[in-house]
This record gives structure tokens, sequence and C-alpha cells, in this order.
């Protein structure tokens, strides 16, 4: 006995079913805002950037609100205690330490993110070009990034420095290519791990050139970890800036620069005028554990 098979449906193909309501495809930018919200419910990120924006907000408008002209000098009243008048006390020339402290975060918080940026461009750059063509460029240009690396910051910057003069455009110039060595060392590792998956052999099937393929292919799948690098150096940027300012090679009289004040007044303190250290000391200390509590979370939130 044959099987009987069931006779062919005549009717053709059907268009495909649509979505069901609510099922759209899912848009690229989700994960983003998902990064976001991950963000904003961390405590980490939100103490952090609430002492961030507050110096921000200080650097911006803090001319306009600070109680007294922080440049004006008041010989007869000089190293006066905290009171109701002066609430941080004056320094050695009679200038009201709140208001210097207000406004000194105008230049450290335009020196330090233009530095961090300018090392974090040139640092991606050189990273993208070492770990996307490999052998002698990895060899010859890697072995320049160790030996930069072995120097200390501090002492490049210093050296740097005094060859070119003291000025805020140097300063930013010093820090940057100071902490682009250590950048590109991060974006090669990162690029190292994207150089051989199919996507790139794919554009390279193509025929596309190496510039693009860094910087349109695998550029963004390393963005990542260049953020979290790039919140890290300001950190060091910051506290770059005022060591400069407090060894006389960064930003230069009369400015109302936490390292400058630090560097003008820490010898008071034998003689009993701590304010004039301790508030400048903490505005350094609380932007930059603010800083560094942005770039803990965010690197949480990337990392998961």
């Amino acid at each position: 006995m044959s099987a009987t098979l069931p006779p062919a449906s005549s009717t053709p193909p059907g268009p495909p079913t649509p979505p069901a309501p609510g099922s759209a495809p899912r848009s690229s930018a989700e994960p983003r805002f998902a990064r976001l919200r991950l963000l904003l419910r961390s405590p980490t990120f939100v103490v952090g950037a609430l002492i961030v924006a507050w110096w921000i907000g200080c650097a911006i408008a803090g001319p306009w609100f600070v109680p007294l002209d922080p440049y004006a000098s008041d010989p007869l009243n000089s190293l006066a205690p905290p009171d109701h008048t002066h609430w941080f006390g004056t320094d050695q020339l009679g200038r009201d330490v709140f208001s210097r402290v207000i406004v000194g975060a105008r230049d450290i918080l335009t020196i330090a993110p233009l530095a961090t940026l300018l090392g974090t461009a040139a640092g991606t750059v050189l990273g993208l070009v070492v770990g996307y063509f490999e052998g002698w460029v990895d060899n010859v240009v890697g072995r320049m990034i160790d030996a930069v690396l072995a120097l200390p910051l501090v002492i490049v910057a210093l050296l740097a420095l005094a060859a070119l003069g003291a000025s805020n455009f140097t300063v930013i110039l010093v820090i940057g290519i100071t902490f682009a060595p250590i950048t590109a060392r991060t974006v090669r590792a990162a690029v190292f791990a994207e150089r051989h998956l199919d996507y790139v052999a794919a554009a390279q099937l193509r025929g596309e050139r190496a510039p693009y393929i860094m910087f349109a292919e695998i550029l963004p799948n390393v963005l990542p970890p260049i953020v979290v690098e790039a919140t890290v150096r300001l950190g060091y940027a910051i506290f770059a800036v005022a060591t400069l300012s407090f060894l006389g090679f960064g930003i230069q009289p009369p400015s109302a620069d936490w390292g400058l004040a630090l560097s003008e007044s820490y010898t008071l303190m034998a003689g009993g005028a701590w304010w004039t250290v301790v508030f400048a000391a903490g505005a350094i200390a609380s932007l930059v554990v603010g800083v560094n509590l942005i770039a803990d979370a965010v690197q949480g939130v990337l990392d998961r």
C-alpha cells in the first residue's frame, strides 16, 4: 500500500508577517540610554558629578558671586583667621581666601581638560596606528612609548617647561604630550583585540584603505576603554597642573590657582595660619576625588 501525499498548496506565499505592536527592532541608541540610566542610578557617579558640577559652576560664574575681590590686597588685614567677613580667612597680602578658592577653579578646569583632550586624541591616533599595522611599526613605536613611560611624568614636564617657558599654553601642550603614550598603550591593547575579527577582514576584502578601517571600523568598537582612560587621565591632569604650579612651572601669578596658592602659603602653616593652605588643598583633593568617582562609575557601567 502506498502512502498518499497531501496535495501541494497552490496558494502563493504571502508577505512576511509584520511585527506585533510594541516589538519594533531595537535601536542602536538603546544601549547608550541603558548605560546612561545605569550611570544615573550609581551613587558613585551622582556624588562625583555633583562635586565636579559645583567646581565647574564656580569656574564659570565664580567672579560674579564671590563676596570680595579675590585680587584686592589689604595689608592691614593680612593673615586674618576665618570670620563672618572672610569665611576662609585672608592670606599674607590680605586677600580673601574664600573668593580666591572659588575663582581659582577657572584656570585648573580650563587647562586640565584641554590637556586631557590633547593627550587622548594624540594617544588614540598613535594607538590605532601601532595596533593596526603591528610588525615593525609596533616594535619601533612600542619601544619608544615604553622609553617615555619609564620617565617620571613630573620630571619630563619640568624639563619641557624649563626649555619652553611657563605659560598656560605650554602647560597644556606638555601635559597632553606626556599623557599621549599612556593612552596609546591602552588603545593599542584594545585594537589588538579587534584587529583580526571578521568585520576588519571584511573591510579589507572590500578594498577599504587603512585610515578608513582604523577610524570608521575599529575606533567605534574601542571607544569604551578610551572614555575610561580619558576620565582617569583628567584626574591625573588636575593633579599635574596643581603640582607644576606649586613648583613654579605652571600657572603664574597673579592667578588665584590652587597650586600657586599652596606654593605661596605653605610656609605660613608653621606660624598657625593653616587656613591659607587647607582650603586650597581641600579644593584640589575634592575635585580629583570627584573626577575619580566618575571614572570608577563609568568603568563599572562599561564593564557590565
